[in-house]
């Protein structure tokens, strides 16, 4: 199966069936993934309301992939241990590749057209990132050699930033919170930049909601709106948000709304509950993903509206090792 012709033809027509598709497959292949769909009683989906998501605390405590596939990359999500951390077992990169690609240009056009500046020192310091491999391949397929990281030179931003636009190319910075208000207080303005806030204080500076957070951004860069992305360490595909703080899907990702109280029962559209996430790239490990977060569907796409509580979650988490 080749990675980009499959993501390239989904569309809302045979969505569900490449969901239902991609279900047998998985059920198949990913031994935790099947006895967890046995345990709950959904082994055979006839729809999309019935395929089963795996709760995302299983990405730390089994491997989620293709039981016969070997292992190329793995990404780990933040921690202080490897036991505390995600890991999501990658066999074949094309699929990152080719999600992260179409999924870029679909939104903001062709890379070549842009320059990519990373303010991500504690992704860095991490390492085995999947934000950092994204922003590697994005620095990598601009061909530009002003692309690269910056840590903590403000002015080496701002002379990246004016020799980008001498250039004739677009600036695109991707920054972790406390970096970009960093940036913001050191007084550099970036007028014509597309600033893209990749979320967290990482303990560096006290919690501002997203409004908040974007409006100091928006008046320190001079900016008329500030980015967002809905990605983590165990999808291969991201959501982008570009105004409103409404987050919009690729054709072959979905987000669906469950009861917090009652993981397998939907709730009606608009209503607030428990993010599930179809990742159609996710073909080699678990695309069915039942997450912490809480947020609400909207004709434009999806809000988030914070996190589930430890108490609020509910849901079968017993799997024999």
């Amino acid at each position: 199966m080749d990675p980009q012709q499959y993501l390239q033809q989904i569309d809302a027509t045979n969505f569900e069936a490449s969901a239902l598709a991609t279900f047998e497959r998985q059920y198949a292949q990913i031994p935790v993934y099947r006895q967890y769909a046995d345990i709950i009683g959904k082994a055979q989906p006839k729809s999309i309301q019935e395929i089963p998501f795996l709760p995302i605390s299983f990405f730390k405590s089994h491997n989620i992939v293709h039981h016969e596939k070997a292992i190329k990359q793995t990404f780990l999500s933040s921690g202080t241990t490897q036991q505390q951390r995600s890991r999501h077992h990658i066999t074949d990169l094309n699929w990152y590749h080719a999600s992260l690609m179409l999924g870029f240009e679909r939104v903001f056009g062709p890379v070549a057209d842009y320059v990519f500046i990373a303010l991500l020192p504690s992704y860095l310091e991490n390492g085995d990132s999947s934000l950092i491999y994204m922003v590697d391949q994005l620095i990598q397929k601009s061909g530009s050699v002003l692309s690269g990281y910056f840590l903590t030179k403000p002015e080496a931003v701002e002379a990246v930033y004016q020799k980008t636009l001498s250039a004739g190319k677009k600036p695109f910075v991707f920054g972790v919170s406390y970096a970009l208000l960093d940036l913001a207080e050191a007084g550099i303005e970036l007028p014509e930049a597309f600033i893209l806030e990749t979320g967290g204080m990482k303990g560096r500076r006290q919690e501002l909601s997203k409004v908040a957070l974007h409006q100091i951004l928006q008046a320190g860069f001079g900016v008329p709106q500030i980015l967002s992305e809905y990605g983590m360490t165990e999808l291969l595909s991201q959501a982008y948000c570009l105004r409103s703080q409404t987050f919009a899907c690729p054709p072959w990702m979905q987000i669906r709304i469950r009861d917090a109280y009652d993981p397998f029962q939907e709730v009606p559209f608009g209503q607030k509950g428990g993010l599930n996430v179809i990742d159609l790239a996710n073909q080699n490990s678990c695309a069915f993903i039942q997450t912490d977060d809480l947020g609400r569907l909207t004709p434009q796409g999806f809000l988030l509206e914070g996190r589930l509580e430890a108490s609020d979650i509910r849901g079968c988490n017993q799997l024999v090792d």
